[in-house]
């Protein structure tokens, strides 16, 4: 499974890599590239060298934010359960210094179900995807720390993508990948499709995972944004054991499969 982990990555920096080249204005001068228009009128080398210029000189300017994308409870028949998932970040538009934040929070056990701090270095490849490195901790259901290889960015139709892969102090590895999308309905009601997808390189039975793809979440939110900094939602989201997964979540006595309502806010500053 770890080769076919290594190779999916390679193969998502490949897609990045060219869908930034053919979208830079560097080397795509056709008509189906506005930004790069100037270069039928200048010359493309002194175009590429004044883009390259602006990036780097706007990416000395330091600047952060604070984003809480999903503060939510989650809401079955059998449970209830909170989400967050946050960031901030510090930097230029080349470098930055991110922390995340994810967890889940079981309120009829009373206790953090998962919970995870990650600390990366950001650095911008293109106009339009970061590659990232840096730590993980995970404080539930297990204390582990993960180097951490990612990427975030802007693929083809604009959908929002995540990924990296954790190389844990045990040796597991594992990877995620998470797309948004974002469909504006109106210019404060906006529809956002969401699809996170997990993967293990093995089996890993005190965390109940096993190899291969272990789970998938994919849930539509609808918000309004009251203002720009702050908007609630409400959607339903679907989430699915994959695999030997489902079968550690079934001989635990649970069940693989599980749809909530959600109720939340998305804010920034």
């Amino acid at each position: 499974m770890k080769p076919v982990l290594i190779s999916l990555w390679a193969m998502i920096l490949g897609m990045s890599s060219a869908y930034a080249q053919d979208h830079s204005g560097h080397e795509d001068n056709s008509e189906n590239a506005p930004w790069s228009q100037a270069d039928a009128y200048f010359d493309p080398a002194e175009m590429a060298a004044s883009r390259s210029h602006v990036l780097h000189h706007n990416g000395d300017q330091a600047f952060g934010m604070v984003m809480l994308n999903r503060a939510e409870v989650q809401m079955s028949d059998d449970e209830e359960i909170g989400v967050w998932d946050g960031s901030a970040w510090y930097g230029g538009d080349t470098d930055r210094l991110y922390l995340k934040t994810e967890g889940e929070y079981s309120f009829d056990e009373g206790d953090l179900e998962e919970a995870e701090v990650q600390l990366l270095w950001s650095r911008a490849v293109s106009p339009y995807f970061d590659l990232q490195a840096g730590v993980r901790y995970d404080f539930e259901p297990e204390g582990r720390a993960h180097a951490v290889l990612g990427f975030q960015g802007l693929a083809p139709y604009w959908f929002e993508v995540d990924g990296a892969l954790y190389l844990s102090d045990e040796g597991d590895l594992t990877a995620d990948l998470e797309a948004e999308y974002e469909l504006l309905l109106t210019q404060r009601l906006i529809l956002q499709p969401r699809l996170e997808l997990a993967m293990s390189a093995q089996d890993i039975p005190e965390l109940e995972t096993g190899a291969g793809f272990t789970s998938v979440q994919a849930g539509l939110r609808l918000r309004y944004e009251i203002k720009r900094e702050f908007a609630p939602y409400v959607g339903w989201e679907y989430h699915s054991a994959l695999g030997d997964t489902a079968d550690y979540v079934e001989a635990a006595g649970g069940e693989k499969d599980q749809a909530y309502w959600v109720l939340g806010i998305r804010t920034w500053f």
